[in-house]
């Protein structure tokens, strides 16, 4: 079987990344890390108009997923995830695209239609509350029943726009609809976001190394960058297509195997990033900065390395 994108997707996508590159997301992402959530919010009405938060949410919910795979698939929200993690906007994006595969309810509509913020605790992959001070509903999955919760403690998140909650469990809300496949949209959503920011580092590093000049010429030019440069190229080459691929099969093992290979990638593509772009990358006010700390985040977000690793070994070994 050969898969490749359809025009319409790579259209949808395009689309989206034209449209964050008019947004200032790096500014909102720091500033929602800071407590100022309103250039956040801007950028989150904008993407749903054009459609992002409907795409996992079955239409008789207002959303754009039809039952016999004529709308919206999780290759479209992939796409979109990817698009997300080149830009890195702030807000629980991951947390409403999941909501749908854990409870059918009219809630899911106002999420769909981005006027709803949800916040989504799932331990032990996910023991911390995204946004739970500023979102509208919050659920906290335990076991297989769903329940609602208030933000406890706050905590530190490396990356500053991750703003995490302990979540203090409420009343029983009835049975968590599917939570085996919401935790494989997650991690795959997640992983689709380290693919897009370390995608994202990697165009840095290559248009800053066609800039930078050391001894009279470019450092690009040295055999040392370029062969620094050519194994992110490899890395994040190799991860998209297992990316792809668990997104048409949904297979828990080839979920894992993407999020792995897209974190390695990511985390390959950050390292070298640092290394090309020297003393300035570690600077707060570098763009750079916020791909670094939103990768390492999403590394362990969704399931540690060390978890989807120990299931893809799981389903491979005798």
């Amino acid at each position: 079987m050969r898969f490749a994108l359809s025009p319409e997707q790579e259209a949808f996508a395009a689309s989206l990344d034209a449209l964050l590159s008019t947004l200032d997301c790096d500014t909102a992402t720091r500033a929602w890390g800071a407590g100022d959530h309103g250039p956040g919010l801007k950028i989150w009405r904008r993407l749903a108009d054009q459609g992002l938060t409907a795409l996992t949410t079955p239409s008789h919910r207002g959303g754009l997923a039809e039952e016999d795979g004529t709308g919206a698939t999780t290759v479209d929200a992939v796409l979109a995830f990817e698009v997300l993690g080149r830009f890195c906007p702030p807000g629980p994006w991951t947390d409403s695209a999941v909501l749908p595969c854990l409870l059918d309810d009219e809630i899911l509509a106002s999420a769909a239609a981005g006027e709803t913020l949800v916040s989504l605790a799932f331990p032990p992959y996910l023991p911390f509350a995204l946004d739970a001070d500023i979102a509208d509903a919050r659920f906290l999955v335990d076991g297989t029943s769903l329940r609602g919760f208030t933000p406890g403690t706050p905590l530190t998140s490396l990356d500053s726009s991750r703003r995490l909650f302990e979540p203090v469990p409420g009343d029983e809300l009835g049975p968590a609809l599917d939570p085996a496949r919401a935790f494989d949209l997650g991690a795959l959503l997640t992983a689709a976001q380290l693919l897009g920011a370390g995608r994202h580092l990697l165009e840095m590093s290559v248009a800053y190394a066609g800039q930078r000049r050391q001894y009279g010429r470019e450092i690009g030019r040295f055999q040392a960058i370029k062969h620094l440069l050519a194994e992110v190229v490899t890395a994040l080459e190799l991860a998209r297509p297992l990316l792809h691929g668990a997104a048409v099969t949904a297979e828990p093992a080839d979920v894992s195997a993407a999020k792995v290979a897209c974190g390695d990638a990511a985390h390959l593509a950050a390292r070298t990033a640092l290394q090309v772009h020297g003393a300035i990358g570690y600077t707060a006010e570098h763009p750079l900065g916020l791909r670094l700390t939103r990768i390492r985040a999403l590394t362990s977000a969704w399931g540690t390395p060390a978890v989807h690793r120990h299931r893809v070994l799981a389903a491979i070994a005798p």
